[in-house]
């Protein structure tokens, strides 16, 4: 027997280790001989994250479709696994360090530290994905995976390696953004631009040989120690006899031209801008142009270095920044400021650190030749955006993709596969800019002493892994940066420079140096789709089930990790790594904003799921989950699917007190009953209608179609339109009605369980008490397949008995009836099908409806209410029964109170200034206020004219 009450804390726990021990989640468990397969690798949580309910939705959305596709019989894999997040990791690590006042990274050296780290990835690490397993994914778990685990860690080397002997890995000097806290730089992703009161500082440069000056205009006064050049408009009239000229760098003293360059916009400022190319990703274009050598002022700590004036060095940015200006201003050089509005790149962590554009030497890919094909896979239809408004995102940026910076100044991660000795005078490339670094790329320590050997003869190879240990020519090598030069003993450097590197080694050593950069955590998770399936080895998971089907991702990761993805599978193995790429959209508070800590408006989902259960939680999720749109997530909803579990299990349980037990071999085409014959007809289309927007990825429509059925047309109105039949004498339809509930109640827990899969199974555990026994954990069972169940006839009685009861039930309400007062029915103009119907279902008319009697008349009473359905006019006679000018005045009153709140609505939503200023959130509440006063007004409008 049923438990009185469904309890979510008592049963999740125990039926998802039911699932795990009886291998349903693993790979083509349940599934049909020869089947078709269906794969989805779930986008890999940090390892130090924990679940939010941005997690909540995408892991939910790929639940779905995996429960959905494993009952559908195909052999399904859903790849688990955790990405090692380099920067966030590292964070921790060392503020452990520093809390427990333990040596920090530097003087542990490498190896400890990263011992550390992997330390606390075994006990800390990973937390998410226990909490995915609270939320009901049914991940392969036996197959999980980590983006340095061994075999993840070799397909990461193939790759680089592969791509720098095509020529499409490279190290450059260039600009990035730079953390000048972690000394790292960092990806676009990891920058958060935040609007910051500012100023405008105009600044006054003196034109060589003349008494001429040009001003210039700058937020950041600090750089223009950096400054190269000044740029103006090639056809600013009012420069153009300077271009080719020279100014005189305030302060520094420096000597630099006036270009002509459509970078500068005659109509912003003066229409002189000053060129920075070091600290400024415009700028360093800019100087690309003109051949312009770029100075960079700082150091990889943001403090200034060596190439400014002495008074300078060693200054914070910001504290030299005050020191500036109060130098220009005190030499005339300041000619006015202004306040204003600047966007600041802080880090996207923190919020505290400004992210400073860099120049540095890292290591590139070359992008735009990797995006040819994944550009054309989507134009070609071969991968599909959902939506497919994203498409244009998606090409926005692979059209205008820039050299991919995958080189980080961290330890932990995928260290750069590269080694470095000094170059061999002979060399051809000796006279080049890094004449004295030879780099040897290769899979492994081995492999590059091979190359090192075949380049050095006869020479013993030494290598070293950096730090402390390694000889200062050893470091001086691999050091490409001016800031890490500075460092450096000069004659070390100078012997580099100026003389065959051999003249001061050993003619029998040579040092070898691993780089000890490592790469962006982005590269490791491009390959994931293929990676995790035993690539580069041809392993059979990789044969079965790569390419994937369906990617389920937010739409802020489309360029960093989908775009990246869809390159590195067409390189390295030839075809694309999904057909689909379903982009959902971003959950919201109640009124529209985005959750934040400091707004205290983020809404935990493991809270969600102790409070109101997983089902309740996953199903809230689902039904919002509209394509494109954000959803508006209120506890209010996550409440009310919660009743809706309860209404499934009530439902259920009534069923089994009246003997709704499921029948062997039973045959739903032979049910007599036309109650019986329409609920079958109308699972059958609940199904279709479930699958359809399945298919179509449109799990919205999904679950509140199934929500529709099970609520709306199941309990309520099937459940009350059988009582009678449970109750009564006749058994042959006492028998069928029990064996048809039993049957549809299946069809409604297998239809449910993709959505809600704790409730559905443990209620498929109990109905299968009784009755047949179940071959199987509904997991693993079928999808309904109804097709051929429909019944028009059945269809077409049940549907006018449902809106004439649902017509009459709304009447009563809409004027005030008592609830207990049971009225006539009147049947004006009833044709002969409308009379069966009428007699045929007399009885539930009667009591679904709260009707005294039933009569036939050829004219409408005054004082009545009326609602026509077909041919007929049904009339219930309301004299006698309430007030009717009461009731008329009190209608009369609410429409024009509702018409006032629409008029004030109206006027906001027509003034200009309102929908300027307002934020997008309010004004869609005013909105959505506006459609439900209109709603409410027509009903009462309707209502009135119903007694007219």
């Amino acid at each position: 027997m049923l438990e009185k009450t469904y309890d979510p804390a008592a049963v999740e726990t125990r039926i998802y280790e039911q699932w795990d021990k009886a291998g349903t989640f693993k790979a083509g468990a349940g599934a049909k001989p020869g089947a078709e397969t269906f794969s989805i690798v779930i986008p890999p949580p940090n390892v130090t994250g924990s679940l939010h309910i941005g997690h909540a939705l995408n892991n939910t959305i790929q639940d779905i479709l995996i429960r959905f596709e494993r009952m559908r019989g195909k052999d399904v894999l859903w790849q688990p696994g955790t990405d090692h997040a380099g920067i966030a990791t590292q964070m921790i690590v060392e503020r452990q360090l520093a809390e427990r006042q333990q040596p920090g990274r530097r003087e542990m050296g490498r190896e400890k530290f990263l011992e550390r780290v992997w330390e606390w990835k075994a006990e800390s690490g990973g937390t998410i994905l226990n909490q995915l397993r609270r939320l009901g994914a049914s991940a392969d778990w036996s197959r999980e995976r980590f983006t340095m685990d061994e075999g993840l860690s070799e397909a990461v080397r193939k790759v680089f390696v592969t791509l720098y002997e095509k020529g499409l890995i490279y190290r450059a000097k260039r600009l990035v953004n730079w953390h000048p806290g972690l000394e790292t730089a960092i990806s676009d992703l990891e920058v958060e631009n935040i609007e910051t009161n500012g100023k405008m500082w105009h600044l006054r440069y003196p034109i060589e040989g003349s008494e001429e000056t040009i001003t210039v205009a700058t937020t950041r006064p600090e750089t223009m120690l950096g400054d190269v050049a000044v740029a103006v408009h090639p056809e600013d009239e009012r420069y153009q006899h300077l271009i080719g000229k020279h100014v005189i760098l305030p302060i520094v003293g420096r000597r630099i031209p006036i270009i002509g360059d459509e970078y500068a916009d005659p109509e912003l400022g003066s229409g002189a801008v000053k060129i920075t190319p070091a600290h400024d990703f415009n700028d360093f274009e800019v100087g690309q142009r003109h051949g312009l050598k770029p100075i960079n002022i700082f150091t990889t700590t943001a403090t200034l270095n060596n190439t400014v004036p002495a008074a300078y060095r060693g200054l914070d940015r910001f504290d030299a920044r005050a020191k500036i200006i109060a130098e220009l201003e005190a030499s005339g050089v300041l000619v006015w400021v202004d306040d204003k509005k600047i966007m600041v790149p802080y880090d996207e962590k923190s919020k505290l650190i400004v992210i400073e554009p860099f120049l540095t030497d890292q290591w590139f890919v070359k992008a735009d030749i990797l995006a040819e094909p994944a550009l054309a896979s989507v134009k070609e239809g071969r991968t599909k955006f959902v939506p497919k408004a994203y498409e244009n995102t998606y090409y926005a940026w692979m059209e205008n993709i820039k050299p991919w910076c995958i080189s980080r100044q961290l330890w932990w991660g995928h260290q750069i596969p590269a080694w470095y000795g000094p170059r061999l005078s002979t060399d051809p490339d000796f006279n080049n800019r890094d004449a004295g670094l030879k780099c040897f790329v290769a899979g492994s320590e081995a492999e590059a002493i091979k190359l090192a050997q075949a380049y050095y003869g006869a020479r013993k190879i030494e290598v070293y892994q950096g730090g402390a240990t390694a000889p200062d020519y050893a470091k001086a090598v691999t050091s490409f940066d001016t800031t890490q030069r500075d460092r450096l003993n000069a004659d070390t450097w100078n012997m580099r420079k100026h003389r065959d590197p051999f003249a001061e080694l050993s003619d029998s050593k040579v040092p070898l140096h691993r780089d000890e950069d490592v790469l962006d955590t982005w590269f490791s998770s491009a390959l994931w789709p293929f990676s995790t399936m035993g690539w580069p080895n041809q392993t059979p998971e990789l044969a079965k089930y790569y390419p994937t089907d369906v990617l389920v991702t937010g739409f802020d990761i489309i360029f960093f990790w989908v775009a990246r993805m869809m390159m590195m599978g067409l390189e390295f193995t030839g075809t694309e790594p999904f057909h689909t790429v379903y982009m959902h959209a971003l959950v919201r508070d109640e009124k529209g904003q985005k959750m934040s800590k400091t707004k205290g408006n983020v809404i935990d989902p493991l809270s969600l799921v102790d409070e109101y259960g997983a089902d309740a939680t996953r199903f809230t999720l689902a039904a919002m989950a509209a394509q494109g749109r954000d959803m508006r997530l209120a506890i209010s909803r996550v409440e009310g699917y919660r009743n809706f579990v309860t209404k499934l299990w009530n439902a259920a349980r009534f069923l089994e007190m009246n003997g709704c037990a499921r029948v062997e071999a039973f045959d739903p085409k032979k049910n007599t009953l036309a109650i019986n014959r329409w609920i079958v007809g109308s699972t059958a289309r609940a199904v279709a209608a479930v699958t359809a927007a399945l298919d179509d990825y449109r799990f919205n429509e999904a679950a509140n179609a199934a929500y529709d059925f099970v609520w709306g047309t199941f309990c309520d109105w099937y459940i009350e339109l059988a009582k009678p039949v449970f109750t009564g004498e006749d058994e042959a339809a006492k028998a069928e009605t029990q064996a048809t509930a039993a049957f549809a109640l299946d069809q409604i827990l297998k239809l449910l369980h993709p959505f809600m899969p704790f409730v559905t199974e443990e209620l498929w555990a109990e109905t299968g008490k009784t009755g047949p026994g179940r071959e199987k954990l509904l997991i693993i069972s079928e999808w309904p397949e109804l097709a051929g169940l429909e019944d028009p006839e059945a269809q077409a009685e049940l549907d006018w008995l449902v809106s004439l009861i649902s017509g009459i039930r709304s009447v009563r309400q809409e004027m005030n009836v008592p609830a207990g007062a049971k009225v006539k029915l009147l049947v004006v103009g009833a044709g002969e099908t409308t009379g069966i119907r009428v007699e045929a279902n007399l009885s539930a008319l009667t009591r679904l409806a709260r009707l005294e009697s039933v009569d036939y008349t050829s004219d409408v009473p005054r004082d009545s209410a009326q609602l026509i359905l077909g041919e007929a006019t049904f009339v219930l006679p309301l004299a006698g029964v309430i007030d009717l000018d009461a009731e008329r005045g009190r209608l009369k009153k609410d429409i024009a109170k509702e018409t006032v709140e629409i008029d004030k609505i109206d006027k906001k939503l027509s003034n200009e200034q309102f929908l300027a200023k307002a934020a997008e959130e309010v004004i869609e509440e005013q909105r959505s206020r506006r459609a439900e006063a209109e709603d409410r007004r027509a009903r009462l409008t309707e209502a009135l004219s119903r007694l007219s």
